[in-house]
């Protein structure tokens, strides 16, 4: 089979970072191009470590491209205490020599997805939607072509990261979060009820330092740096790997299992601005819009990271 033509949009992020490794050490998938938006960090810093990570990869011919500086109506929230100041605190990585692309990354998602055959583009968004809202606002053939959105994003059975409610991504661009529900792309959606499923244990950590390269070292050091965080504030053994769930199954989409339901976003409410609203049961009458992740085989998912991460030296 041909390779799964794919948009990654990001905000570095060391969890973030991996998703791109990932990606990028999988044949299945072919990366057209990664759009950075504000959100762990601002644009200024979520760009410059987009490119460090694909010259860490080995791979400075990917183009990236920066995006929204800010969410569409709201000031921007970042989360230097999850990744620290650079947004990529951990290991030292060089200053990126890949150029940034000109082009505005939403102008790159509207002319590649009009540019390629209908419906063989799927974006995957793993930061705030922003650039994604703004390229299916910017153009409505967007949405009718893309094959689909697979993102990082929401939360419901055990209430949110950034508020009670709300998960980080949502929460940052609730605004922009309704416009992707609400355009009729065939969505799918992994939550922290499913990332937070996959933790960075010490036996995973171990088994990622034991490849021995530096790639290796490097994502061990991010991971390490990262997961400290999570562990102090929900007292588990590692830190969730949220958006390198969205390119694992893309890869291998039998590691994860999800329900059809419908889920709408609180735009408004000061208390709960952010919320997903997931219909498990129908209740509303309104029509499904995306598959909802809820489970994870996490020790296949680890399986799969490692053996990749192998794959880059």
């Amino acid at each position: 089979m041909a390779p799964e033509k794919i948009i990654i949009d990001t905000d570095p992020g060391q969890d973030d970072a991996v998703a791109i490794l990932l990606a990028l050490a999988s044949p299945e998938l072919e990366v057209l191009g990664i759009t950075a938006v504000a959100g762990n960090a601002p644009l200024h810093l979520t760009e410059v470590n987009t490119r460090k990570i694909c010259e860490l990869a080995g791979r400075p011919d990917i183009k990236v491209f920066a995006g929204c500086d800010k969410p569409m109506l709201l000031e921007l929230h970042t989360a230097p205490e999850v990744h620290g100041p650079t947004g990529l605190n951990g290991p030292d990585l060089p200053d990126p020599a890949m150029p940034l692309q000109g082009q505005h990354a939403v102008d790159f998602i509207v002319e590649t997805v009009l540019n390629e055959p209908p419906g063989t583009v799927t974006l995957c968004p793993l930061g705030p939607l922003t650039n994604v809202a703004r390229a299916l606002m910017k153009d409505p053939r967007v949405a009718a072509r893309l094959k689909r959105i697979v993102l990082m994003g929401g939360a419901q059975s055990e209430g949110g990261n950034s508020s009670p409610v709300a998960e980080f991504n949502i929460f940052v661009d609730p605004h922009a979060a309704d416009v992707v529900l609400k355009s009729g792309v065939d969505i799918v959606m992994f939550p922290l009820d499913v990332t937070h499923q996959v933790l960075t244990s010490q036996k995973r950590m171990e088994a990622i330092a034991a490849i021995g390269t530096p790639l290796a070292k490097a994502t061990y050091q991010m991971l390490d740096y990262y997961r400290q965080y999570d562990e102090k504030k929900y007292g588990t053994d590692g830190g969730p790997l949220h958006d390198p769930c969205v390119i694992a199954w893309l890869i291998k989409p039998e590691l994860f299992e999800g329900k059809r339901v419908n889920v709408e976003v609180e735009v408004s409410s000061p208390l709960t601005i952010g919320q997903t609203v997931v219909d498990h049961f129908h209740k509303t009458g309104r029509p499904t819009n995306a598959v909802y992740m809820r489970k994870a085989d996490a020790d296949g998912f680890f399986d799969l990271l490692t053996e990749r991460l192998r794959r880059l030296g």
